[in-house]
């Protein structure tokens, strides 16, 4: 009877070749020793004894399975030919969400040993530590038969290790080194980035960061790292989390590829694809959310494998077009495949399993991760040398209106000398008026100031010259009207005092000379001449006045105004701009005086009046139907007035009104507008506490609120 149960257990043992532990080897990586059972069904322990004839002998070390639904069982003997008494299993695939180990009886039955998994509580674990690492014990010349029972979502991968406690922790030692080197890179690129990112606002910068991020914890998630430290006590979320952190990794760097390439504008249809595959790896990260683990994970196999050839051929393209910043985007996919590819040599069994080949991955995603920091430095560089060229184009027009302002103060200067040559000894006042012109001609905002008002200077000399040429073109029929007046007066002292006439000739003759000189026509036509002499000197004394309110000689201290005066006094300056080609509405509100600088509120007035009438002309041309709206009352707040001027123009653009204020900005031709008037007009309101409301639609027009308190605080 002793006999048959000895034959009963030494029978499965033959069937099996043994792994031998000897003192010269502390750590053994069994190939051939381990015997798999792959079935298409569920195999319980209880049938492991009758399946024992199907179990197939691996041949390659760190042996590759696949995807499998079901179990897959392996079977190893180890012989103890050392003095030790004590050993530990590792299996160095964190990964798999089942694993127990059996080892049988004297009647070949299977003893469970140890059951651990993503199923449940990390601290549950024998050994605090991401591998499945399980305690043999074994006497001297001791042979046992052992069982593993392996199940995952993913793809199966079962890296075996066998070796006495020292042995097996030097080996995870040395792995854990590098994971913490690795780690310690991802978190150095990751920070220096971002940083990169608060300077320069490139979103490529965030993109990356976002890549950065997830896949370290993609590769933590692998090692088994985050389920250690980070949820310990979340076994659901730890099964499906590699696959989620690895399609979000995926999308960012689809996100950042399209940024850095600016793919919109050199390869928009390589740009569908990058989307195609950001909707694929969506769908494989709503699949692995949805319970769908492991087809989710098969998803994102194949989309990364894809990925990585698209983004290696675009950047290739990209080569071919000069993208200087490019080679380094190659060079980060290329090294990455690279090291994928040593990697997928070590789990199929052609590269041996080491410390190498086993972080191939790692090792080549640093690389990448460096190539990738070096690609952005690089566009730093190239964005920098952009903004040099412009900052070098606009220093170059500024330069130039600088000299054209200049040429202008000269021609100015000259002429101010010539006029008022002869009046230097006589006006002292008018001297020094000159001075403090040549004082703050170097002024850009005073220069601004000047050939606006040099700008307006004809039209001013047009209103005036009317009624002035009216003036003067009635002085001569006058003259001529007042010398008849007085020859008559003559002709009547004449015939009064003559003593040859009686009374009724004297009478008669005069009858006759005024009937000559037809005297009522005489008395209208003089009438006429100085009610339009009157007319002309009262338009020009109204034209003086607006002019004299608009310049406000008082301009640099503050006084109080009347808002709507200075209004009208801008409105006749601009008159003649203004006549026959835009319909002026007024809706003048009662208002109290403000207190202001009268003078620089009247030149915004005129700033943003010129730049209404500009768009209307723009959209009309000679057209007719040019409308401006100028609109004053109170304010919501009764401490606040406002001035609303509104017109049917061409409206302003979105990314121009951001700019609206800026020094030097302008959308005019070279000539038309230095791009100081809004700039001006913005910092006058400022200086008064308000404030400008801009409200434009392109197409349609452009209505500017301003907004100024009553009284100034001090």
């Amino acid at each position: 009877m002793n006999g048959k149960l000895l034959l009963l257990f030494l029978l499965p043992l033959q069937l099996f070749g043994q792994i031998k532990l000897t003192d010269q080897n502390n750590l053994v990586i069994p190939d051939t020793g381990l015997y798999i059972l792959q079935l298409d069904r569920e195999v319980e322990a209880s049938e492991i004894a009758s399946l024992r004839h199907e179990f197939v002998q691996n041949h390659r070390a760190n042996p590759n399975l696949g995807l499998n639904k079901h179990s897959i069982w392996v079977t190893f003997v180890l012989h103890n030919m050392s003095q030790s008494t004590r050993y530990l299993l590792d299996l160095a695939y964190p990964l798999l969400d089942d694993v127990e180990l059996y080892k049988t009886d004297t009647l070949g039955n299977l003893i469970s040993l140890n059951h651990f998994g993503t199923f449940r509580d990390f601290n549950a674990r024998t050994y605090h530590h991401p591998n499945y690492i399980f305690n043999i014990d074994l006497q001297l010349s001791q042979e046992q038969q052992y069982y593993l029972r392996v199940k995952g979502a993913e793809q199966i991968i079962l890296p075996v290790s066998i070796g006495t406690p020292q042995g097996v922790w030097e080996k995870l030692t040395k792995e854990n080194v590098f994971i913490g080197v690795y780690l310690g890179v991802v978190f150095i690129m990751a920070i220096y980035n971002f940083l990169l990112f608060l300077s320069v606002r490139d979103y490529a910068y965030l993109y990356y960061v976002i890549y950065v991020i997830f896949l370290g914890l993609t590769q933590l998630g692998i090692v088994g790292f985050n389920y250690q430290w980070l949820w310990p006590h979340l076994p659901g979320w730890e099964t499906i989390s590699t696959t989620l952190f690895a399609c979000v990794s995926s999308m960012a760097v689809l996100l950042f590829s399209d940024r850095f390439l600016d793919l919109k504008a050199n390869a928009p249809s390589i740009r569908w694809i990058l989307f195609a595959l950001f909707v694929l790896f969506s769908f494989s990260f709503l699949s692995a959310a949805l319970g769908y683990i492991q087809f989710g994970f098969h998803v994102m196999q194949i989309a990364t494998s894809i990925e990585t050839i698209v983004l290696i051929v675009t950047s290739l393209y990209m080569l071919r077009k000069r993208y200087s910043s490019v080679r380094y985007f190659f060079a980060a996919w290329f090294v990455l495949l690279i090291g994928s590819f040593i990697f997928l040599l070590k789990d199929y069994g052609v590269l041996p399993y080491n410390l190498f080949t086993s972080n191939s991955f790692r090792l080549a995603s640093i690389a990448e991760m460096a190539l990738l920091s070096f690609a952005l430095a690089a566009r730093i560089n190239i964005l920098k040398e952009e903004k040099e060229q412009s900052q070098a184009r606009e220093l170059a027009v500024s330069l130039e209106n600088e000299r054209l302002i200049r040429e202008q103060n000269v021609i100015l200067e000259e002429k101010v000398d010539e006029r008022t040559r002869e009046l230097t000894e006589a006006n002292v006042s008018l001297q020094t008026t000159l001075t403090h012109l040549k004082e703050t001609q170097s002024q850009l905002v005073e220069a601004e100031k000047m050939a606006s008002l040099g700008q307006l200077t004809a039209g001013v000399a047009h209103e005036i010259n009317n009624p002035i040429n009216f003036v003067t073109s009635n002085v001569a029929p006058l003259k001529r009207d007042i010398k008849m007046l007085w020859e008559t007066l003559d002709e009547v002292e004449r015939v009064a005092f003559a003593e040859n006439l009686t009374t009724s000739e004297k009478q008669v003759h005069i009858q006759a000379y005024k009937k000559e000189l037809d005297i009522d026509y005489l008395r209208t036509e003089v009438d006429f001449l100085l009610k339009g002499m009157h007319d002309g000197a009262s338009r020009t004394a109204e034209i003086v006045k607006s002019l004299r309110i608009f310049s406000r000689v008082d301009e640099d201290t503050l006084k109080f105004a009347d808002v709507n005066e200075g209004l009208e006094s801008t409105m006749v300056i601009l008159g003649s701009l203004i006549k026959g080609k835009v319909e002026v509405q007024k809706r003048y509100g009662d208002l109290p005086m403000i207190e202001c600088y009268a003078g620089k509120l009247n030149q915004v007035f005129l700033n943003i009046l010129t730049n209404a009438i500009y768009a209307v002309d723009k959209k009309f041309v000679d057209r007719g139907g040019g409308k401006i709206d100028i609109e004053t009352g109170i304010y919501k707040d009764e401490a606040f007035v406002y001035i609303k001027i509104a017109d049917n123009g061409i409206g302003i653009p979105e990314d121009v009104r951001e700019k609206l204020f800026e020094p030097f900005f302008t959308t005019k031709d070279v000539g038309e507008g230095t791009g100081l008037g809004m700039s001006i007009a913005y910092n006058t309101i400022a200086k008064h506490h308000g404030k400008i409301i801009v409200e434009s639609e392109v197409g349609e027009g452009t209505a500017f609120t301003l907004v100024i308190p009553i009284q100034q605080k001090n």
